[in-house]
C-alpha cells in the first residue's frame, strides 16, 4: 500500500495521504513519498494544479506520527522542504487542500501550506501543541496570523482548542465548506476552474501575490512589473487575445 496515492484527472493531480488507520499521521514513508511526488509534479508540464487530501473520512492528518518519532524515525519525517516535505516547499503550481476530517497540529500546518482549502462540514482545525508543552513548529505560528485575524490566530495557538469548519470559513481560514460526500467533487471543480486558465498566468499570479506580501510597496511593484513583462510577452498571452477575437476556447501551452 502506497503511503501517498496518486491519481491524475486531466491537468489535475490528486495526492492522498494513505494512512487512515493512523489518522493519516506523517511518518518517514509519507514524507519520502510526498517529496518524490511533488518533485515530479513540479517538473511535469502536464500538471497544472495539485489537490492534497487524506484517506478516509476521519482525518486529513493528525500531524506527526509520534510512534514513528519514538522509534527513531524523526529525521525522515522532516526533509529539506519541511514537515511532510510540504511546509517549507516553494511550489509554483496551485495547491488545494481537500480537508476530509480533522486537520490538527502538523496536519493543520500542511493545510496552511496550501493555497486554497475546501473542507467537509465535519472538519476541524487546530494547533494543540501548547497542550503538550510544545509549539507549532512547522509554520502554524507564522502562517495563521497572516491568514486570519491575529486575535483568532492567538486564540488557536494559546488555547490549543480547535475550531469547526463553519468558523474556519467565517474567519477566512478556508475557502469552501461542503457536505462530506461532495468534498472531492468540489475540490476538483475548483481545480478545474483554475486549470482552465493559462498556467503561466496562474503561477505568476501566485508568485506575485505571495512574494510581495512582506515587501515594501516599491519592491512589490518591481516584482509585479518584472513578472508582468514576462507574462505579457508570452505565447499564452497572444493565444488568449487571438482566442477571444476568434470566439473560441484558448489552447494554452504554458509558454
Amino acid at each position: 500500500m502506497a503511503a501517498v496515492e496518486r491519481e491524475r484527472r486531466g491537468k489535475v493531480e490528486i495526492l492522498t495521504i494513505n494512512r487512515p488507520e493512523a489518522r493519516n499521521a506523517i511518518n518517514g514513508d509519507v514524507t519520502a513519498a510526498m517529496g518524490a511526488a511533488l518533485d515530479d509534479l513540479a517538473a511535469d508540464d502536464d500538471c497544472w494544479v495539485v489537490v492534497l487530501t487524506g484517506a478516509g473520512d476521519k482525518s486529513f492528518s493528525a500531524g506527526m506520527d509520534l510512534k514513528a518519532f519514538a522509534s527513531g524515525q524523526g529525521a525522515g519525517i522532516i526533509d529539506a522542504n519541511g514537515f511532510a516535505s510540504v511546509t517549507r516547499r516553494q511550489f509554483a503550481k496551485p495547491l488545494i487542500a481537500a480537508v476530509n476530517g480533522a486537520a490538527l497540529a502538523g496536519g493543520c500546518e500542511i493545510m496552511l501550506s496550501c493555497d486554497l482549502v475546501v473542507a467537509a462540514e465535519h472538519a476541524v482545525f487546530g494547533i494543540p501543541e501548547a497542550k503538550r508543552g510544545l509549539i507549532a513548529g512547522a509554520g502554524g505560528l507564522i502562517r495563521l496570523p497572516r491568514r486570519i485575524p491575529r486575535a483568532v490566530a492567538l486564540e488557536l495557538a494559546l488555547t490549543g482548542e480547535p475550531i469547526d469548519a463553519q468558523r474556519a470559513l467565517q474567519v477566512g481560514l478556508i475557502n469552501r465548506v461542503v457536505p462530506a460526500g461532495r468534498l472531492m467533487d468540489e475540490a476538483l471543480d475548483l481545480a478545474g476552474t483554475i486549470a482552465a486558465n493559462a498556467p503561466l498566468a496562474v503561477r505568476n499570479s501566485k508568485k506575485v501575490m505571495l512574494g510581495s506580501a512582506d515587501l515594501p510597496e516599491i519592491e512589490a511593484w518591481t516584482l509585479n512589473d518584472g513578472t508582468f513583462a514576462e507574462v505579457f510577452t508570452s505565447a499564452d498571452a497572444m493565444e488568449g487575445a487571438v482566442a477571444f477575437a476568434e470566439k473560441r476556447p484558448p489552447n494554452w501551452q504554458g509558454k
